[in-house]
């Protein structure tokens, strides 16, 4: 009997034992949460000065908040010479009755071309003179190249390179309204440009 007692007692001492354990390594795991292990949410708070909390949005990823370039986007400068010359990205100079000069008109149509050719440096261009059908061949021969010499030279002083332009007289030659009235020779006293290369 003695000896049932104290095999208890050792039984109760061992069960302490280890119940000391368990709770010092329960004790150890809430001080030291395991890495990787989400923490508790803050308790909600309800009542009058709870604010409703929306989720917060999901990080937006670098890529997606950058623009594409547009492909193809130079619509002029991907046309071939033969679409170019056909619906022109240049506007003609348009001249009075036997005048070689531009005027205000001219002048700006002029400059807006120069932009053009500023923003593709490697296109050659030839103007072509052109007159209406009154006069001699010959007088409109020599008129039509002061026209494009004229045209050019403004061109020159607005910037751009004399290697890149040629100049050609048609005088009457090829009229573009064949008309026999002021309103047709008026769309033929003109420089006109054409699109020799790219």
């Amino acid at each position: 009997m003695v000896k049932l007692k104290h095999d208890i007692r050792w039984m109760n001492l061992g069960f302490l034992v280890l119940l000391i354990a368990v709770l010092v390594v329960a004790a150890c795991a809430k001080k030291n949460p395991v890495a990787g292990a989400q923490p508790a949410p803050p308790p909600e708070i309800s009542g009058p000065s709870a604010v409703p909390s929306a989720p917060p949005a999901p990080p937006q990823r670098v890529e997606d908040s950058v623009p594409l370039p547009a492909l193809n986007e130079d619509a002029i400068g991907n046309r071939s010479l033969e679409d170019l010359n056909r619906d022109s990205p240049f506007k003609p100079a348009f001249f009075g009755l036997d005048s070689s000069e531009l005027d205000d008109t001219g002048r700006a149509d002029v400059t807006a071309n120069a932009e053009i050719m500023k923003k593709y440096p490697s296109w050659v261009i030839t103007i072509e003179g052109h007159c209406d059908e009154r006069g001699t061949a010959e007088y409109n021969l020599a008129l039509g190249e002061r026209r494009a010499v004229a045209v050019k030279t403004y061109l020159v002083a607005l910037g751009i390179a004399p290697d890149r332009m040629r100049t050609v007289s048609y005088g009457k030659e090829f009229p573009f309204d064949t008309g026999h009235a002021e309103s047709a020779w008026a769309k033929n006293r003109r420089a006109h440009f054409l699109i020799m290369s790219k």
